[in-house]
């Protein structure tokens, strides 16, 4: 009596399981080390003299100023000025709808406007990035910081 022997052909494909177990160690590991990214470091930044911004002479510079207290002042004119205050504000509301105006009344006379902040050193970093973004909603693309040589 013969035997039938049933002969399988080699399979040619690729096993996967392997691979899928290696990527899903991965997610695991990333999912772990990702909220330990967001996390800062303290750091002293060094007294160093900042180059000077290059400025437009055909535009009118807005120089706006936060205090100690956290209020806000401004002067517009054609060149950086630090000294006058043109301009007060208590709130960051009552500035972003100045400088919104001034944006925009000084646009409509075809003339560019060139933004700079400057910060008392005790106001917080928190105080000058609101600010920052209340530009932004004000429609300013470019700000400028200044600082003092040391």
């Amino acid at each position: 009596m013969a035997r039938i022997r049933n002969r399988r052909k080699p399979v040619a494909e690729m096993n996967v399981v392997p691979y899928i177990d290696v990527m899903l160690v991965l997610l695991v590991i990333f999912m772990v080390t990702a909220p330990m990214l967001n996390q800062g470091v303290k750091v002293e930044l060094p007294k160093v003299s900042s180059e000077v911004l290059p400025q437009d002479n055909d535009a009118r510079v807005l120089t706006i100023s936060i205090k100690a207290d956290k209020s806000y002042y401004w002067n517009m004119g054609s060149e950086v000025d630090t000294e006058t205050a043109q301009e007060t504000a208590q709130k960051l509301d009552e500035l972003v709808d100045a400088v919104s105006k001034i944006i925009a009344q000084t646009r409509s006379q075809g003339k560019r406007v060139q933004v700079f902040v400057r910060g008392d050193k005790s106001v917080d970093y928190g105080a000058v990035m609101a600010l920052m973004g209340g530009l932004q909603e004000a429609d300013v693309g470019n700000v400028g910081l200044i600082t003092e040589a040391p």
